[in-house]
């Protein structure tokens, strides 16, 4: 990619070295490999953003790199740089989308943090069972794990994928059930809330 970045770089410079007497094709020709050059090295930006931010940089630290004044304006940049996966096609439409989707996520959360005590001991018994199929053992792991960590907002996504396992359990897949249906609701609130604003 840098051979090919050097050589559109190399052909623009030429060229408006010489711009007074270019010729209008070779003007042209220069203005297409600036347009190159612009989408190819536009594209590299959020694959940097992302691994600065996998290597554990803050928001407000990537700011000035990026040329903007806050850790809001670094953070809504790069969203409006990402691909959409959520259908969305504008960058302003993703950047919406995906404050939905934390507004949402901090609900569940708060309410998991208040029902600690209640999915703990649901994580506890379906880590218990001995009797769950092999095809159920990711999913129990990823329980195990969550059910180690401090934070009981941790639990719900794995307590939703054992869920598919527990058919010969009905009281613990009605109330993982349950709880899936209530943290769909809690997000879907959440968002009501936020566009009501």
């Amino acid at each position: 990619m840098t051979t090919e970045l050097s050589a559109l770089l190399d052909e623009v410079r030429r060229t408006v070295d010489r711009a007074a007497t270019a010729e209008g094709a070779e003007l042209v020709s220069a203005l297409h490999s600036l347009r190159r050059l612009r989408e190819r090295l536009a594209a590299l930006e959020p694959v940097l953003i992302t691994a600065a931010r996998t290597a554990g940089t803050s928001w407000a630290s990537l700011a000035p790199a990026m040329g903007v004044a806050s850790r809001q304006a670094a953070e809504r940049r790069y969203l409006r740089l990402q691909p959409s996966t959520t259908g969305e096609a504008t960058g302003e439409g993703r950047v919406d989308a995906e404050r939905d989707r934390r507004a949402g996520e901090r609900a569940v959360a708060t309410w998991a943090r208040a029902n600690s005590a209640a999915l703990r001991r649901l994580a506890g018994q379906i880590s218990a069972l001995d009797d769950l199929a092999p095809d159920a053992r990711h999913d129990t792991e990823r329980l195990d794990i969550a059910l180690g960590a401090n934070d009981a907002a941790d639990l719900i996504d794995p307590l939703a994928g054992t869920g598919r396992h527990l058919g010969a359990h009905h009281h613990l897949a009605d109330q993982v059930a349950s709880i899936s249906a209530h943290t769909d609701q809690l997000r879907d609130d959440a968002l009501r809330a936020r566009r009501e604003r």
